[in-house]
């Protein structure tokens, strides 16, 4: 099967390296110096003239704000399937279902940063067949646990896992001071070792990820409704109950916060 990788970034490689063992993979990106490393990466090719404009399978790998435009302008070169791999799921199918209402189109996202794999990949997949299935196994034979969900349970979700998640990390980063190591308590260290996770990435993916699903807002009234309850035991009691989902009161087992 021959693809076309339209993004050749972070994802658009990730997806390149799942395929390149058992397909042809073509790279096309907005930066021909990008397409050209990931193409190299795995033995593949740069989509340019003359080379072919028809392939099985288009592979959208592009920023959530880019989908669009690229599924317009690639989508029709796709003769079996459309795919994408952005991170959001509603839209992309509605474009893909635009562009090729014959063809199989499938939304993957593997929530993980490719550095982490194996991990779990959310697919929602319309009008499947064989060319989805051969992805679905090429991403399965590398560890992930690929499961199907529906598109609206996939972005109501990110918006927690993601925007929210996020959200809360950047904010304790913008928020805390630097203390010696020493001082570093259970919940602290890891808090800290997450942004150090979230330092390595690219803050387009945040940004994109902010503007496409809630998440900063609520976090923010979150934060104020615990600054607005601090000086009232009984009210920061409610709210950590409603927290944690715990009814007892922890002040009266004697442990230490972490």
């Amino acid at each position: 099967m021959e693809i076309l990788i339209v993004g050749s970034g972070t994802m658009g490689r990730w997806f390149g390296e799942c395929m390149a063992p058992t397909h042809g993979v073509t790279f096309t990106d907005a930066d021909p110096e990008v397409a050209a490393r990931a193409a190299a990466a795995v033995e593949g090719a740069v989509a340019s003239p003359p080379q072919r404009d028809r392939f099985e399978l288009v592979c959208l790998a592009v920023p959530i704000g880019a989908v669009g435009e690229a599924t317009a302008r690639h989508g029709p070169k796709a003769e079996r399937a459309l795919v994408d791999v952005s991170g959001v799921m509603a839209t992309p199918l509605a474009e893909m279902r635009a562009v090729g209402p014959e063809l199989e189109r499938v939304s993957f996202h593997p929530l993980f940063a490719p550095a982490n794999e194996p991990g779990n990949v959310a697919l929602v997949g319309e009008n499947t067949g064989e060319t989805g299935e051969a992805v679905r196994q090429a991403i399965e034979a590398r560890g992930n646990q690929v499961f199907q969900t529906t598109a609206e349970t996939h972005d109501r979700a990110m918006e927690t896992v993601q925007a929210r998640a996020h959200a809360a990390v950047l904010a304790y980063a913008l928020a805390r001071e630097d203390v010696p190591e020493q001082f570093q308590t259970p919940l602290s260290g890891p808090l800290s070792a997450l942004v150090e996770q979230l330092s390595g990435n690219t803050p387009r993916v945040y940004a994109d990820i902010q503007a496409t699903f809630p998440g900063a807002q609520a976090v923010a009234e979150a934060a104020a409704r615990i600054a607005a309850a601090a000086e009232s035991p009984a009210a920061f009691a409610s709210l950590y109950a409603e927290a944690t989902g715990l009814d007892d009161d922890p002040s009266e087992s004697g442990d230490d916060p972490g």
